[in-house]
């Protein structure tokens, strides 16, 4: 098959190259979305075929299949492998030959309008896609960043989100219709401003910030007192000398899922958000007055996109997760309330092969003595990662200040 894609921008009076107005007139099927239709559509043969390109997009390529005429035109918003449809076309149909001819994208001309230099532009698409590669962007703290977006993430839903999380300190630049002489508009806000209104589509932004502030200065282990805490319980937190052990033994920057199980007040979650951004982190919390306090906690640092699940895991249905969320290859147990070999035994059978678990087990005289008459949290894990099939590693043996000693345990699910 074969296919000439040209790139249009949102003029309803496109210029085009004498070349590609020869492809056009000899051309017998179109297609695009409606919006493109109607702007070419005075152009196009009186005979000629159009096909719309709508969801689902295999059923599109089944109607090309059956067109039976070379080439196919198509036409797509601005550069046509900037996020768009020629992408699509050599995923579906890798031995197609496509033409292309691409005009500028949606950001370019933005940046064109604002002489905005955008070489180092750090570029996400929100058109039908969630929320994580902007929070990665965030968290990374990328200076300049450019946004597609859809009716869902919209100019204002992106600046409510940083205003939420605390990223206050970029400028919004909002293009709307851009190419369109008649309805192109290009707004500069602050994000209270964009938080409230509303922008029509087509659209697209660029975030920028221009000088160094930060509300959230780089840390390589969260001070305990900035977190909200249970109850004001001091223990019911792991702290950051252990945390930053903990994430050091979970391997996590090779590491794409996270289950942190027993979340309580979110520290490890939140920590390992923040310092590895390209992790997909769930969190899972058997108290409902958790939720609240994590929620705040991930405010107060800046950690948006971590997965909160109120609830018994051992009742929660594990394979709600499996799309499009892939499996955990690495898994904390923060708290266990005397089910843990039930709760490995779950997080185990969803763990990748190769993957690790672990969890911190508190040793002292005292914590013996308690639990001599039954099984102790070290014993339990040593009997569970014996049933099944786990290879430990020796545990290291932490004493933190006049804190009882902490054995940091981890074990690995064999390939």
């Amino acid at each position: 098959m074969k296919f000439v894609v040209i790139g249009i921008t949102d003029n309803p009076v496109p210029f085009f190259h004498p070349e590609m107005l020869e492809t056009i007139r000899h051309g017998r099927v179109f297609s695009g979305g409606r919006r493109h239709h109607e702007i070419v559509a005075p152009l196009l043969p009186t005979d000629a075929e159009w096909i719309d390109i709508t969801a689902p997009v295999e059923a599109v390529v089944e109607r090309y299949k059956q067109a039976c005429f070379n080439p196919i035109i198509v036409f797509a918003s601005g550069d046509p492998l900037f996020f768009g449809f020629a992408n699509t076309l050599r995923r579906l149909l890798p031995d197609a030959e496509i033409q292309l001819f691409p005009a500028f994208n949606s950001l370019q001309l933005l940046a064109h309008r604002l002489v905005l230099p955008y070489h180092d532009l750090r570029v996400v698409s929100l058109t039908g896609r969630p929320w994580p590669e902007f929070d990665r962007a965030l968290i990374d703290r990328a200076p300049k960043m450019g946004v597609l977006t859809d009716r869902e993430h919209t100019p204002a839903a992106i600046a409510r989100r940083m205003l939420e999380y605390g990223y206050c300190h970029y400028t919004m630049h909002v293009g709307e219709h851009l190419g369109n002489p008649a309805l192109e508009r290009i707004s500069t806000l602050t994000l209270e401003q964009a938080a409230g209104r509303e922008f029509a589509m087509p659209n697209c932004l660029i975030l920028h910030c221009p000088s160094l502030k930060d509300p959230f200065p780089l840390k390589y282990g969260l001070p305990d007192s900035s977190f909200a805490l249970l109850d004001g319980r001091e223990k019911m937190i792991t702290k950051m000398p252990i945390r930053l052990l903990t994430l050091q033994a979970l391997e996590l920057p090779r590491r794409r899922v996270l289950w942190d199980i027993g979340a309580c007040t979110g520290s490890v979650s939140i920590e390992a958000r923040l310092l590895f951004p390209h992790l997909h982190v769930e969190a899972f919390e058997i108290r409902p007055e958790c939720e609240a306090i994590i929620l705040e906690n991930a405010r107060r640092h800046g950690a948006p996109g971590i997965e909160l699940h109120i609830g018994d895991f051992l009742s929660f249905c594990c394979d709600s997760l499996a799309t499009p969320t892939p499996s955990p290859d690495a898994i904390f147990i923060g708290g266990h309330g005397g089910q843990l070999k039930a709760i490995m035994a779950k997080a185990v059978a969803a763990l990748l092969p190769g993957g690790v678990i672990a969890m911190n087990s508190v040793t002292s005289p005292v914590v013996e003595q308690m639990t001599a008459h039954r099984p102790g949290s070290r014993q339990l894990w040593d009997e569970a990662s014996a049933e099944l099939g786990l290879v430990q590693e020796p545990p290291l043996r932490v004493q933190l200040n006049d804190y009882n000693p902490i054995e940091i345990l981890k074990a690995t699910k064999p390939s």
